[in-house]
């Protein structure tokens, strides 16, 4: 089984146009849909798309409208009730697949929230083999909230706890380094450059893996970072790899990252290797970015071009 945690969900809004994204000027959309988001939601559907147990925890209010939203996406939902709304994100997406993206703040969670938010992943993370947690955090959270869930899951489980990933940014993700141990991150390559403090643009895969190698294994088991359309690099303690994805149509990159973190434990929880897990990873990832709006790859929604990885020395 495998357990996500979303603190910070969101409804997704995804519209499409016929023509670049114009600022200042009114123009008309081909389409609009609406999905169940956030990161530990968005891998959430894909590992039950892909026919495996998942069960994800998240801070909902009774009466919500994401609630008709998570019930149309099939999810085996742990709610921990809350008084605020799930903020909207809309994400503006134009024929070359450039995404535009808005995200509202979310819900506050007050410190009695938080803890029973913690309280309810310890609860739903026993006997699982994955816990996942990912996204930004919502007002009222502190930045180590992600490590405080972490340390709250270890301590109850013991040698039985589940391995932790993790993929957010910023603070929340300098807090996890620091102080969380996690089995595996997952930033993109912008945010590995200001966990780093250096220039997004100086994040090749050279830079990328030199920075990985910084904190695999001192301070995490593993880093997976996702590159866009370079594919994505895998640090372990025994190596590292690089992956490129296959040929494809953009249409939206809403989601591919977390859709990477669904394939990566998918294939983890299989047992596969690591250059598999990896290649699974960019696989899902590439299948995400061929879709529209937030929709999760199914297994049927793989590309079928190959997915070179190779190990890097």
């Amino acid at each position: 089984m495998i357990v996500t945690l979303t603190a910070n969900p969101s409804l997704d809004r995804t519209v499409t146009l016929p023509a670049p994204l114009q600022i200042g000027d009114v123009q008309s959309a081909l389409s609009a849909r609406e999905d169940a988001g956030g990161k530990g939601i968005n891998v959430a559907r894909v590992v039950t798309a892909a026919g495996e147990e998942c069960r994800a925890v998240l801070p909902l209010a009774h009466g919500d409208p994401f609630e008709a939203a998570l019930a149309g996406a099939g999810v085996d939902a742990r709610r921990v009730p809350i008084t605020g709304r799930v903020r909207a994100n809309i994400a503006i997406t134009d024929p070359a697949g450039v995404t535009t993206k808005l995200n509202l703040p979310g819900a506050e969670l007050s410190a009695a929230d938080a803890a029973a938010v913690v309280d309810e992943v310890v609860a739903v993370s026993a006997g699982a083999r994955w816990l996942v947690l990912a996204g930004s955090l919502p007002p009222g959270a502190p930045d180590d909230f992600y490590v405080r869930v972490i340390r709250a899951v270890r301590n109850a489980h013991g040698d039985a706890a589940p391995l932790i990933a993790v993929d957010t940014s910023g603070a929340a993700l300098a807090a996890v380094v620091a102080a969380g141990a996690p089995d595996l991150i997952k930033p993109n390559d912008d945010e590995l450059a200001e966990l780093a403090g250096i220039a997004p643009a100086a994040a090749d895969v050279r830079a990328v893996v030199e920075v990985a190698r910084s904190l695999v294994p001192s301070r995490v088991g593993a880093a997976l970072v996702t590159l866009g359309s370079r594919g994505a690099v895998l640090v372990r303690s025994d190596g590292a790899w690089a992956a490129t994805p296959p040929p494809i149509r953009v249409v939206s990159t809403v989601g591919a990252g977390d859709s990477s973190l669904a394939g990566f434990v998918l294939a983890h929880s299989r047992g596969a290797h690591p250059d598999e897990c990896l290649r699974l990873a960019v696989r899902y990832g590439a299948a995400a970015a061929s879709l529209p709006g937030t929709q999760a790859p199914s297994p049927a929604d793989l590309p079928p071009g190959d997915v070179p990885v190779t190990r890097l020395t």
